[in-house]
């Protein structure tokens, strides 16, 4: 572990950005229909749940990483296999996110330009960033949460002044039941964007005020998911649920509809700008999470010094993670989170929890005893 310390509020702004990331750009949880604001908040519900896992184990190990406690509870083999695979874990969500934000911009803004050259102008600043170390990966957020925010509100009141909002299109609220709407929740918000703050696990220990971890995390959670399902009903409120099911980016859709005193409009810039700067601190931890612990499996004292080749790693896997944009959307909604997220996100964190507990139940025993 680097010698590095964050504040409470810069572990907020992290998980604010980390959440906000992808969750903005896709039509999530549209499988509910109008209701899949009520998705997001079912699943940010679990989020919070799958965090207090996480902070559990935290509270074991305060002072060490995920990929350092798993050796602590399982043993060192089994424990550096099992560390090993969240490795490649985090490398492989980082590697997804990157495509997600390449093929953005490719479809939408630069539709000439290679996916190799929008992903290698990525993958150099989050290298250059990485290497400078948590903190000031926490400071920028600092700094760009403030334009996140701006934008934010602003598209909220352009939106409101413009009268394109139809509320009857979130009517009528659980039509089909809430049978669709926990089966959205359960099988895709749960795991994206919630589940996937387990990437803090490798994080947690730079924090200064430890007291203040899990309030801060719930905080964090707790803000970016209603401002996901706010977005997610703002969405469906202009553009209806037939068009957004039909859209790659239906937040781009709505800010295209904007138009203020028949001059305000085309505010194209403003989408980009946003979902570029999630995108970036997205794929700027899980890649943290990846050097982080790739250095502690393998006694590496500089893990700046793995920030290009692992880079290099990062930037082919996003290209050949799949052959076209159809098929990279078909996986990340269909076999990602069933997969891939439910054992490193749910099952293997609760195992670690129950078998953690009653380790360290039986280390007190033996003080009290001695």
């Amino acid at each position: 572990m680097e010698k590095a310390k964050i504040s409470a509020y810069q572990l907020l702004v992290l998980i604010f950005l980390f959440e906000i990331g992808t969750a903005i750009l896709v039509p999530l949880a549209i499988e509910a229909k109008q209701d899949a604001w009520l998705a997001v908040l079912i699943g940010l519900a679990g989020g919070c749940c799958l965090f207090w896992i996480y902070h559990s184990l935290y509270s074991f190990y305060p002072e060490i990483p995920l990929t350092e406690y798993i050796q602590k509870i399982l043993g060192s083999f089994l424990g550096k296999v099992l560390a090993f695979f969240y490795v490649l874990y985090f490398m492989y969500i980082a590697a997804r996110v990157l495509r997600d934000f390449g093929e953005m911009l490719i479809i939408v803004f630069y539709p000439q330009t290679p996916l190799f050259v929008m992903n290698v102008l990525m993958v150099l600043v989050v290298v250059y960033t990485i290497r400078k170390g948590i903190e000031v990966i926490a400071r920028t957020g600092e700094l760009l949460i403030i334009i996140m925010l701006l934008i934010g509100i602003s598209g909220a009141i352009l939106i409101t002044i413009s009268g394109i909002i139809e509320v009857s299109n979130l009517e009528p609220l659980l039509e089909d039941g809430l049978k669709p709407v926990l089966k959205t929740a359960f099988t895709q918000t749960l795991f994206f964007p919630f589940g996937e703050v387990i990437v803090f696990a490798m994080i947690l220990p730079y924090l200064k005020q430890k007291s203040k971890t899990m309030k801060t995390g719930l905080l964090g959670i707790g803000l970016s998911g209603l401002i996901i399902a706010l977005i997610m009903a703002m969405n469906i409120s202009v553009l209806g649920v037939n068009l957004i099911s039909r859209s790659h980016f239906p937040l781009l859709s709505t800010i295209q509809t904007i138009e203020v005193a028949g001059f305000l409009q085309r505010l194209d810039i403003a989408f980009m700008l946003s979902t570029v700067i999630g995108g970036f601190f997205k794929i700027s931890l899980y890649f943290y999470a990846t050097l982080a612990g790739t250095a502690n499996l393998f006694n590496i004292k500089d893990s700046a010094k793995l920030a290009y080749p692992l880079g290099l790693l990062l930037l082919v896997l996003s290209i050949t993670i799949a052959s076209n944009f159809s098929e990279h959307v078909y996986e990340g909604l269909q076999i990602v989170p069933l997969y891939v997220h439910l054992p490193f996100q749910v099952i293997i964190p609760g195992l670690l929890l129950i078998i953690a507990f009653f380790k360290n139940r039986k280390k007190q025993r033996k003080r009290i005893v001695n």
